[in-house]
């Protein structure tokens, strides 16, 4: 549970008032061929409580240091930062399995460390699951989470925090060498425990090998429809940005209408036809 619950008499997020049982990880890899998986990030109250009855999964990405935070990259995110949108997420939301991100340097060191970071995620945030980032190199330390209760989805092929190491964001697997690198990446997490996985920047054919591989769900991000589900940044998938990748469908151009919306607003206000009777309290 979270630490925080919201008054609902005064305040603007107001969740349903009809709280239903949460999606689990056995039951995200029980979907394992099954009916594609839905997942969506979401960093507060209010984009968890409108995604929420869509998703089987809320991820609280650490995505957020660019989409919130305006960073260059998602290296410089904090345990911090992350436990206090977590847990906003987990205030907003009563159906979808909330998944968290564990920021870099939180877990690499070793299995006890990365134990530490995920118990106080979990702890300050009431999420569900964590998420690390890497293949056969953080195997030990998916066992070592599961074993202890904390349920893990891994992160496989084009993994955002070692940017600095892959030198950009190109699509991963596009040689043989590499191809047989993140199918053995897939076999070494999924063997280790993990309750599902994602493919992210994988070239297509080399996407649909891991899910035929592995026994659990594989979530694509710029992989193949043949995977068991698949995830977007919510921000991206709404227009909110001038530039997206290109594995983005955009559903909607929210950054105009916003704009526009202000423009309005702006003008209204300069010539004082806001606030109107109608927004004023009379004496």
């Amino acid at each position: 549970m979270s630490k925080y619950t919201i008054d609902t008499a005064t305040s603007r997020a107001t969740p349903t008032p009809a709280p239903m049982k949460r999606v689990t990880a056995p039951a995200v890899r029980a979907r394992k061929g099954g009916d594609p998986l839905v997942m969506l990030t979401a960093y507060d109250v209010r984009m968890a409580q409108l995604l929420d009855p869509h998703c089987d999964m809320l991820l609280v990405g650490d995505s957020l240091g660019q989409v919130v935070y305006g960073l260059p990259s998602t290296v410089p995110v904090t345990l911090e930062m992350m436990a206090a949108h977590g847990a906003a997420v987990v205030r907003g939301s009563w159906h979808a399995m909330v998944v968290i991100d564990m920021p870099f340097g939180s877990y690499e060191a070793s299995p006890a460390d990365a134990f530490a970071s995920a118990a106080r995620l979990l702890k300050e945030t009431g999420a569900a699951a964590v998420k690390l980032e890497g293949g056969e190199a953080m195997a030990e330390t998916i066992a070592f989470l599961s074993k202890r209760g904390i349920p893990v989805m891994a992160h496989i092929g084009l993994t955002p925090q070692a940017v600095n190491q892959l030198g950009g964001y190109g699509a991963r697997g596009r040689g043989e060498a590499e191809a047989a690198r993140i199918l053995a990446d897939a076999r070494a997490v999924g063997d280790a425990g993990c309750f599902a996985m994602v493919v992210e920047g994988v070239v297509e054919p080399v996407a649909a090998a891991v899910t035929e591989a592995v026994g659990c769900p594989t979530i694509g991000i710029g992989a193949s429809p043949r995977c068991d589900g698949q995830v977007l940044v919510s921000e991206d998938m709404l227009g909110m940005f001038d530039r997206v990748p290109r594995f983005v469908q955009r559903y909607e151009e929210l950054a105009g209408r916003i704009s526009a919306a202000a423009e309005r607003f702006a003008g209204e206000v300069r010539t004082r036809t806001f606030p109107s009777a109608e927004q004023i309290y009379q004496g």
